[in-house]
């Protein structure tokens, strides 16, 4: 798929925009003032593959976990201000890699001026976050409710007030709790700007919902080549935003690496627990690195044929299964011993 060609922004030490690769964020949950809870967790999200974290900065005290963070972990740290500029200069100091906030929500120019002169000193980037429940009032006044025309001409009056200032190291984000209605904010704001674009959908739910609404509305907007950085937003622990982020992307082709599982739904035909099975097999293979497809399939019928293109896989019989590999059978394993015989062939591979 061809994807936009944004403009490119530093972050830490990752570039997104251009042709880099797409980037996965979440955010911490731990009370910010804890400083050692919140580098426990961004330990965690970094070791599950999290390439970019965020950290609400809520007071002033809180500034002093964005320092134990960037001494614990090697990944870009996004210090998210709301109103106050201050704390926008005292993040910038304490050394983060870029600031959420937008501008008309912080005062005067004159405290635009000093936040954007600072990060452009520091070369932290600012990220303008444009949810549909926090539109200024004449904005929202102009046109009823926080319809995608609404959102992008509150992105892009933000965008001026940075820009102002000679600020363009900018990155933007236009999300809504709707689906449908995020999907038009980021394919309306693509047109009009080439500023890099950080994809999600605000307050997606729970986890099993949020996983739809998330993928429905970030992979429409990837598959159209939209998109820079992404989060999935869950009322869920924040690594399995980080797990369902890079699995969206493998499910897409935008990225390798990893273990991409093939598995049919079960019928009739079906003759062992191909459910319990391909639950032990994604969980023993959560963490393996390699660049495989591994399938895990119901029978003959949906086995070694339909999943030739696996590169290893097992296909269920009656108490018993067949391992194959591209296609080929290599051998018949008892179904108690189906998993770790996978298990072993994926091992064997370079």
């Amino acid at each position: 798929m061809m994807r936009k060609k944004t403009k490119i922004v530093s972050i830490g030490n990752i570039a997104i925009g251009g042709d880099n690769p797409i980037a996965v964020q979440s955010m911490l949950n731990v009370p910010s003032s804890d400083a050692a809870g919140c580098v426990r967790q961004a330990k965690e999200l970094e070791a599950a593959g999290c390439e970019m974290i965020r950290l609400a900065i809520p007071t002033m005290d809180c500034v002093k976990t964005i320092e134990a963070l960037k001494e614990a972990v090697h990944i870009p740290i996004v210090a998210d201000i709301h109103f106050d500029y201050k704390l926008a200069l005292e993040s910038a100091a304490a050394g983060v890699d870029k600031i959420r906030i937008n501008p008309g929500n912080i005062g005067s120019d004159g405290r635009v001026k000093m936040v954007a002169k600072i990060c452009r000193e520091k070369g932290i980037p600012i990220r303008i976050g444009v949810n549909s429940g926090s539109l200024e009032k004449e904005i929202l006044a102009k046109y009823g409710s926080p319809t995608p025309e609404a959102m992008v001409e509150s992105a892009l009056y933000h965008c001026s007030l940075l820009e102002k200032f000679d600020f363009d190291q900018i990155v933007l984000s236009l999300k809504s709790s709707d689906v449908a209605r995020t999907v038009s904010c980021y394919e309306q704001i693509s047109e009009k700007t080439d500023y890099p674009l950080h994809v999600g959908v605000t307050e997606a739910g729970t986890e099993r919902m949020g996983l739809l609404k998330s993928a429905a509305g970030i992979g429409s907007l990837l598959l159209h080549g939209i998109g820079d950085t992404i989060r999935i937003s869950l009322t869920a622990d924040p690594i399995h935003e980080v797990y369902a982020g890079l699995d969206l992307l493998k499910a897409l082709g935008l990225r390798s690496g990893g273990v991409r599982f093939v598995s049919c739904p079960t019928c009739g035909r079906t003759a062992i627990d191909l459910i319990k099975i391909a639950g032990e097999v994604e969980q023993r293979l959560k963490n393996c690195k390699k660049d495989i497809t591994v399938a895990v399939m119901g029978c003959a019928v949906n086995g070694p044929g339909e999943a030739r293109e696996a590169d290893l896989g097992l296909a269920g019989g009656k108490g018993e299964g067949l391992i194959f590999k591209k296609g080929q059978i290599l051998r018949k394993v008892p179904e108690e011993h189906l998993v770790d015989a996978l298990v072993e062939e994926v091992e064997k591979l370079p």
